[in-house]
């Protein structure tokens, strides 16, 4: 590259540095997000959703989405007719996405068990699904079809009983319904409680309910629902954690990500195409790649040049590739490229390297991984049967994809009987008295001594009982 070509992507220079956890977490680049003003913008909605429901919601979408839908509830005679018009090859390829999804979500379905610590004495553990589910699917600069599967095949694995999508008027349908393909892809999936509504707005009927305010809305227009999962932008992120006290969330998600860690031997096209691919989502998506090679990293560039001007959407590529947010993070070697793609903790993270294995291995944070380069993150987007819904904003340190784990929640089952319980009994009361806390042992006692307030004889009963 000359010294007159642009280079679309910042460089981050970790070489000869010997940087702290601390300083290598703050070194990897974010994006800078207005949390304070969209809190302040959602909080109203919130409170008016609540206060007015469905009368609320129309004013919301008619101020935001442009379009005031006459049924908020989408009609099920409409999700029908949108499979009927639906492409056939685009039917096919949703289709072989629920198939692949399902397949892997069945394997997800975790088991019940049970531990037997002694006659008499065990705990079990039951996998339960939440009863009723809110799925936010976005809008805004794409349609997400994948998102409707992403969200509704692990919850329907899972066993939820009711399941609610949400998802934002299509702003060129004038009766308010939500984009046809997303419709039909309901459709597909046996998914008939679709809402034309989206933003925090959506949100807000989620997490609250909403009555109805007119004839076709019913005295109650939705159900509150006990989890919200699905992504969405700052509005609908703020809104989920601002809910989040009294309702489930699954997260609370930022501007997609990618991350890819590549040596010297990877494909400079095929590295500046993924990076492309993930920035085309939105001006403040992260695009980061890890190498030990200058020359990779020129490479790159060089061909960052030629794509971006070309790809469909160049603007907002450009934009995101140039944001605080992406960079070219330059290291010492392998070990440094996988150290700071860890701290990075993307939500995608690719894998180009000529031992991917050996480097898969020592990755603790991540999303999900891609592993070679004929594994890329569309892939994931649409037909490898994994999750699309995961982690951002460095919350893969600690948090997990969607998946059928999402949509339950494990409750343990203690069974134990009068030999099991007796065994532990003095035990107990000593850790409870221990404690200051005499009635939890009170409690137990009473099952075998007559009177375990009689603290001068409490000992001589405890024996006579067998407890000691």
């Amino acid at each position: 590259m000359t010294n007159t070509e642009e280079k679309i992507m910042r460089i981050i220079d970790l070489r000869g540095k010997n940087l702290t956890r601390a300083e290598l977490l703050e070194a990897m680049p974010r994006a800078q997000m207005g949390t304070q003003e969209a809190t302040e913008l959602v909080r109203p909605i919130l409170d008016d959703v609540k206060a007015r429901g469905a009368a609320a919601l129309r004013d919301f979408e008619e101020k935001f989405d442009h379009v005031r839908p006459a049924n908020l509830r989408v009609p099920k005679e409409a999700i029908a007719a949108a499979l009927d018009t639906l492409d056939p090859e685009v039917r096919a390829a949703i289709e072989e996405s629920v198939r692949r999804a399902r397949a892997v979500a069945a394997n997800q379905v975790p088991k019940d068990f049970h531990t037997d610590l002694a006659p008499g004495a065990r705990v079990a553990e039951r996998w339960i699904p939440i009863q009723r589910v809110g799925l936010y699917v976005p809008g805004g600069k794409a349609v997400y079809p994948s998102s409707v599967i992403m969200n509704a095949v692990p919850a329907q694995a899972a066993g939820v009983e009711s399941l609610a999508i949400a998802t934002p008027p299509a702003r060129d349908n004038a009766e308010g319904l939500p984009n046809q393909t997303i419709l039909a892809t309901c459709a597909i999936l046996g998914v008939d409680e679709v809402y034309a509504v989206g933003g925090a707005q959506a949100i807000a009927m989620f997490a609250y309910g909403a009555k109805g305010s007119e004839p076709q809305d019913g005295d109650v227009l939705c159900d509150p629902v006990d989890k919200i999962t699905g992504p969405g932008n700052i509005f609908v992120a703020t809104a989920k954690s601002l809910v989040s006290a009294f309702v489930g969330i699954d997260a609370v998600a930022g501007p997609t990500e990618i991350g890819i860690i590549a040596d010297k031997d990877a494909n400079p096209s095929l590295l500046a195409a993924d990076l492309i691919g993930q920035a085309e989502h939105d001006e403040l998506a992260g695009s980061v790649l890890f190498t030990d090679s200058p020359e990779l990293a020129d490479k790159v560039q060089e061909n960052l040049n030629y794509r971006v001007p070309r790809t469909e959407h160049a603007e907002r590529v450009h934009t995101s590739l140039n944001g605080t947010q992406s960079a070219i993070v330059l290291t010492d070697g392998l070990d440094q490229s996988i150290d700071a793609a860890n701290a990075y903790a993307a939500e995608h993270l690719e894998i180009q390297t000529a031992d991917a294995d050996a480097v898969v291995k020592r990755i603790k944070n991540a999303g999900a991984i891609f592993r070679g380069p004929y594994s890329p993150v569309p892939l994931g987007d649409y037909m490898s049967g994994s999750n699309h819904v995961l982690p951002t904003g460095g919350t893969a340190r600690f948090a997990a994809g969607l998946g059928v784990h999402t949509f339950m929640k494990p409750v343990e089952v203690i069974e134990y009987d009068e030999e099991g319980l007796k065994a532990l009994a003095a035990r107990i009361n000593a850790f409870a008295v221990s404690e200051d806390l005499p009635a939890h042992g009170e409690c137990v006692l009473s099952r075998f001594v007559k009177d375990p307030y009689d603290k001068a004889t409490l000992d001589e009963q405890e024996k006579e009982a067998g407890l000691k």
